[in-house]
């Protein structure tokens, strides 16, 4: 995660500085700040503006804020900035003591229950937790998902599941995807009924009255394009291949292509707009991957490889070849996905 942690006192930045070493030890990408007064004895950034501008730009910027305060400051920093739990990151509030570390927004889906736990153990701190699924030790199925690196694609069906787990009703569970471990309390294979989670590219597939669709971003999309083409042309042409073989947008992990479509504006913007990794390689490299592709000899005296799409696709999912190509509009695409199955 990048984690932006914010403290104002002396304790506090002390602590702050110590939280900082511990995330990036766990892996985490942190920022860390302090007041300017205290910021040059423990080695963090002095805050340069007012708090409110910090809040907005961490809220834009991070996965995560950790606050080094009383609560208040922290609800009243991040206020104006609260938009939906599909999208807030996480906000975690430790006091400077270091006794307690609460989870503050995002419990589940932003994974701050998750970052409230690495944050107390650091500190040697008490976690607290309220989400209702957590305190009663029942499956959470938002915080499952994004653990498995899974779309929700309909949160008001992940809202009744809860409900229904919390009231002590089954729910059902159906994948198109092997599974590993054994499923929780609470939650049954069925192939239909009222109530159940299905796990599939397929986001239109609802075998239960109130299904959630829950999409692996397992796919790769190979993409090469004529040189200045319109990004709506090539995220039409996207969505279009994947309609035609019923697999979700939400589905794609990332974008590949050559090298030579690196600062594409149309594939770039694409890209960004939807927060997608975009990964390029040479021409010697798509060349050496093994299998067999669609040539063409004229994408082979542009490119110097004779097939970019598919290609592309392979090597940067590491997985298979489901789509092959399909050009229209001066757009190639193919899409690839790696092996994966469900873990609980």
């Amino acid at each position: 995660m990048r984690i932006s942690l914010i403290s104002f006192t002396a304790n506090g930045s002390t602590l702050c500085a110590r939280l900082a070493e511990g995330l990036r030890a766990q892996g985490h990408s942190c920022k860390a700040y302090a007041m300017p007064r205290h910021a040059a004895g423990t080695g963090l950034v002095p805050v340069a503006s007012t708090l409110g501008e910090w809040a907005k730009d961490a809220f834009a910027t991070a996965d995560g804020l950790v606050f080094v305060s009383a609560a208040g400051i922290a609800v009243r920093a991040i206020a104006p900035y609260v938009n939906d739990k599909t999208t807030d990151p996480a906000v975690i509030v430790i006091d400077e003591q270091g006794d307690f570390a609460v989870s503050l927004l995002s419990g589940h889906i932003g994974g701050a229950n998750n970052l409230t736990l690495q944050v107390a153990a650091i500190a040697g701190a008490q976690p607290v937790i309220s989400t209702a699924t957590d305190r009663n030790n029942l499956f959470s199925v938002d915080s499952w998902a994004v653990q498995n690196n899974l779309t929700i694609a309909n949160l008001s069906a992940a809202k009744r599941i809860s409900a229904a787990l919390l009231d002590g009703i089954s729910i059902g569970f159906a994948s198109d995807f092997a599974v590993e471990g054994a499923l929780p309390a609470g939650v049954t294979p069925q192939a239909s009924g009222k109530l159940g989670i299905v796990i599939s590219l397929d986001e239109n597939k609802r075998p239960f009255d109130c299904t959630l669709n829950l999409i692996p971003r397992i796919i790769t999309a190979g993409i090469g394009c004529r040189r200045g083409i319109k990004q709506n042309a090539i995220e039409e042409h996207l969505r279009k291949v994947l309609w035609q073989h019923h697999i979700s947008f939400f589905a794609l992990r990332q974008v590949c292509s050559i090298a030579l479509k690196a600062n594409e504006q149309g594939l770039t913007g694409l890209c960004s707009a939807h927060k997608l990794p975009f990964v390029t390689f040479t021409a010697q490299q798509l060349a050496q991957v093994q299998g067999e592709f669609t040539p063409s000899q004229f994408v082979s005296s542009v490119t110097g490889v004779d097939n970019v799409c598919e290609r592309a696709a392979v090597l940067g999912s590491g997985g298979e070849l489901i789509v092959k190509k399909s050009g229209a509009n001066g757009v190639t695409a193919a899409l690839a996905c790696e092996d994966w199955r469900i873990r609980f």
